[in-house]
């Protein structure tokens, strides 16, 4: 007796990913297990946190035993996406291109099981359009969807007062074909995608069925019993105002640890708002219902255990980077509140260190001015260019007050001498009262 199918529609429901989907979707993917897609443009060479989302569609797609096919998109990536956007991209190099492709196909492997009964598969859409002439596309495909049709697509409508280029306005038709091939010559019926590519996705269900439609009247009236396909989109996610998720101060946050370190990854979901968060677990983690569910009742007892996130930034975090680069990346975060805390700033890698502290004021001092401080005052007062303390008079009050620390260590003796172990072989971290810390480097 065949294993009963996981409800996918139910899930994504529960899980608040689900936004749209065309009549009969749920339905049929009880009843028969289908291969779906989703795509991702190569627009730089990593995904970032933003594009995790969908990625978790095709994740809950694989768990619920049909097939998921992750689409690089290394020809419509040529032309660029409108939707969403306000303006026309800047359009890439194929050179660049080509390697954004590799990179992201690579990374997309971290995310699905590429062996068993439905193991996942990676397409690119520019092997059937590089030998796609331009003529043959409008004859074959151009035809069958109207440019009326095509203009009341809300990415098409939302540009037409800033102007929209031929090229983006043909995207639409480009992925509107990529389904269409995929259903031809992989029996694909499913795409899905962010609820911001409902449009495109439906243009594709739509060129499906006019040209099974026109096949069928070719053939005597003869039905392709495959002709069915099907759209799910899940909401974009947004930050507590509104805006735009997946973005940190600094930029995006991206999957490549070489773009965004896993000390910074971590962090950005530790800190998620308490707004937030309950959504973010959902959608960016695999725990279930009931477990989620009990973390957010414990998480109200006491908000400033910020128990979801962490439980959010571990999932996520290990499911990105790993066990160990998670392990790593909490260790970091608690150097400050450990009790070996030089120990662990001598362990830390300089990249994480100096991202620990980071906005804490850098004072750049070289070798020899290190050495020819004549005492800790010095050091902390005129050898700091008086950034640490404006005085002699000053520093020397405070440590005599038990106010100052040298890589988490008292400084009792004004007079004291300057003969400390540099952390990383470089750096000095000074404390100053409570809250003030500065970080002093010493350039060889």
């Amino acid at each position: 007796m065949e294993k009963q199918i996981p409800n996918l529609i139910e899930e994504l429901r529960w899980r608040g990913m689900l936004q749209d989907s065309t009549p009969d979707t749920e339905k049929y993917l009880l009843e028969n297990r289908i291969s779906g897609y989703i795509g991702f443009d190569p627009t730089a060479d990593s995904l970032h946190i933003g594009n995790l989302a969908t990625i978790m569609l095709l994740v809950h797609l694989q768990r619920a035993g049909h097939t998921p096919y992750a689409l690089v998109g290394g020809a419509t990536g040529m032309v660029g996406d409108p939707s969403g956007k306000s303006t026309e991209r800047n359009l890439l190099d194929e050179k660049t291109l080509r390697h954004n492709e590799k990179c992201i196909g690579e990374q997309l492997q971290k995310f699905l099981d590429f062996e068993g009964e439905n193991a996942a598969v990676l397409v690119n859409n520019y092997d059937w359009f590089k030998e796609f002439s331009f003529l043959h596309f409008l004859r074959d495909v151009g035809k069958h969807l109207s440019v009326n049709y095509m203009m009341a697509k809300d990415s098409v409508k939302t540009r037409l007062e800033t102007g929209i280029s031929f090229t983006e306005f043909s995207y639409q038709l480009l992925q509107a074909y990529d389904f269409y091939h995929l259903y031809k010559n992989h029996g694909v019926k499913l795409q899905m995608g962010g609820s911001d590519q409902w449009g495109n996705i439906t243009s594709g269900t739509e060129l499906i069925r006019k040209i099974s439609n026109a096949e069928s009247d070719n053939n005597d009236g003869e039905n392709d019993e495959r002709e069915h396909t099907f759209a799910v989109t899940c909401p974009l996610v947004t930050k507590a105002d509104g805006s735009k998720f997946g973005k940190s101060e600094s930029g995006n946050v991206w999957l490549d640890p070489n773009l965004t370190s896993p000390y910074k990854f971590y962090q950005f979901w530790l800190n998620a708002d308490d707004d937030v968060a309950p959504r973010l677990i959902r959608v960016f983690t695999l725990l279930d219902k009931e477990t989620i569910e009990s973390l957010e009742i414990e998480h109200e007892k006491n908000r400033g255990a910020r128990i979801l996130q962490k439980a959010l930034a571990e999932e996520v975090t290990v499911r990105v980077h790993g066990q160990e680069a998670y392990d790593n990346a909490v260790e970091a975060s608690q150097i400050l509140f450990g009790k070996d805390v030089v120990k662990q700033l001598q362990q830390t890698d300089e990249r994480t260190l100096l991202e620990v502290f980071e906005g804490v004021p850098n004072i750049d001092i070289s070798l020899d001015e290190y050495h020819q401080a004549g005492n800790v005052t010095e050091l902390l007062s005129t050898v700091s260019k008086d950034e640490i303390f404006a005085s002699k008079s000053e520093a020397k009050k405070m440590i005599k007050g038990g106010g100052v620390s040298i890589n988490k260590s008292k400084i009792a003796d004004p007079v004291m001498e300057v003969d400390f172990a540099l952390l990383q072989d470089k750096y000095l971290l000074v404390q100053r009262g409570k809250k003030n810390y500065y970080l002093i480097c010493v350039n060889k």
